[in-house]
Parts: structure tokens; sequence; C-alpha cells
């Protein structure tokens, strides 16, 4: 069958396949992302306590399901497709030394950190939140630890919204972008210097790590769904302007 020739190949049947997955799946988690930031949050704060607890039980943690597991998917079908597109027998080639490999692994640097802070960060606090939001519904006692967990869950969520700009910009015009852009063999040191720096102090701060969770930077960037979205504007033209522009090109 046609389908079966060159099947691994990156122009193969499995890339066409592993592609398509990755899509359906983080078009799924990307979406609920920007449902928790954008329409849940603001929505959150204009409910009664006894709504918002009702929604958070029966609502929110359905949601949350297919958020964690979209982004697993995600995850693994990109893995698939690094895998794939880093295959080739041509003598001397490296996909990570093109500027579709260096485009990916710059979207893979913010993807795979939004992975890790849907999993470690955001669903572990959350479920803090959920079952305080049930046991208090039961006539329990209220967990004191909650408030602190759904900062936490708070600030990592806006993070991953802030990353998903970049990290979309540079997964997207890779596989779709095709002359629009050119890169270099220039200081490709430089670039993932101001790229590590860049992303490791965003994901420091919302962590708590630089200045606590209410730090300026976290404030001004994180409090307001608005901010964030500049904020994610701003750090894809610094990048795409400073980096791809000025240090990469020859």
């Amino acid at each position: 069958m046609e389908l079966f020739n060159n099947f691994g190949d990156p122009d193969g049947a499995l890339s066409v396949l592993g592609r398509a997955g990755h899509i359906l799946a983080g078009v799924t988690w990307i979406g609920l992302l920007y449902f928790f930031n954008f329409v849940q949050v603001p929505a959150f704060a204009e409910l009664s306590d006894g709504a918002r607890s009702e929604a958070l039980r029966k609502l929110t943690f359905r949601a949350l399901w297919w958020f964690r597991y979209a982004a697993l998917l995600t995850f693994l079908f990109g893995i698939l497709l690094v895998g794939i597109n880093s295959n080739s027998d041509i003598p001397g080639y490296n996909y990570f030394e093109c500027p579709s490999g260096t485009a990916i692994l710059t979207g893979l640097l913010f993807g795979i950190t939004m992975f890790v802070n849907v999993w470690g960060v955001i669903w572990r606090n959350q479920k803090i939140v959920i079952g305080n939001a049930e046991n208090v519904a039961a006539g329990g006692e209220a967990n004191p630890e909650a408030p602190a967990a759904a900062k936490r869950a708070a600030r990592a969520s806006r993070c991953n919204t802030l990353f998903s700009i970049p990290m979309l910009w540079f997964m997207v015009f890779t596989a779709h972008g095709g002359g629009f852009y050119e890169a270099g063999n220039g200081s490709t040191i430089l670039y993932w210097l101001m790229v590590l720096i860049l992303w490791g102090l965003i994901e420091a701060s919302a962590l708590g790590f630089i200045g606590g969770f209410d730090s300026p930077f976290n404030k001004q960037a994180f409090d307001s769904h608005k901010n964030t979205i500049w904020a994610g504007f701003i750090l894809l033209a610094v990048i795409w302007f400073i980096g791809w522009e000025l240090l990469l090109p020859v």
C-alpha cells in the first residue's frame, strides 16, 4: 500500500498522522488554556462563593481532565515529529542546525515548559483547590492551604498563556512560513543565551522563586489576562527582532 511507502520518513505517512494528532491535541489544550484564563477566571470573580464552588467541582474538574491529557498528547506527538524530522540519511545533515530546527527548538522550549507546568504545578495545586471545594460543600472545614495553592496554579497558568504566544509562532511558521523567514548561521550561542535567560526569568518568577508570587513583575504581567497577552507579544517581539533578525543571520 502507498501509505506504508517511506512510512517513517519526514514526508511520510507517519509524519502526516503525527502532525494531525499534534494539531488536534494542541487545539484542545491551548483552547482550554485560553478558556480558563480569558473566560473562567473573570467569570469566577463575579460569582458567589457557592456558585464558584459548584463550578469548580462540576465544570473545572471535567475541563482539567481534557486539559492535562490534551497537553500530554500534544507533547508526545511533538516528540514523535521531532524524532521523524531529525531522522535523515543525508551525510552531515543536522535538523537542529537549520532554520526550521532552530525555530522548532525555540517553540519546543516553551511547549515543554508549559507541559511541565500543567502536570507539575497547575494540576497538583488545582487538586487541592477542588478537593477543598468538595470538602466544604460536604460540610467539612476549609483547607487553609487552598488559597496559596490557587495562587500557584493561577501564576503557572498565566505563565503558560504568556509562553503560548511565542510557542505557537515558532511552531506554526516553521511548517507554513515557506520563504517568509530567513536565518543564517550567525550567533547561535548568543541567540540561545538570550532566549534561555528570558525563559528562565519569566518561569522562575511565575513559580515564586524571584520576589515571591506577588512580585512587581508577576502582578504586572499576570494579574490581568490582558497584560498577559501583551507580555506574550512583547516576548515574541524581543526574540524575533533581536534574536531571529539580528543575532542569527550571517
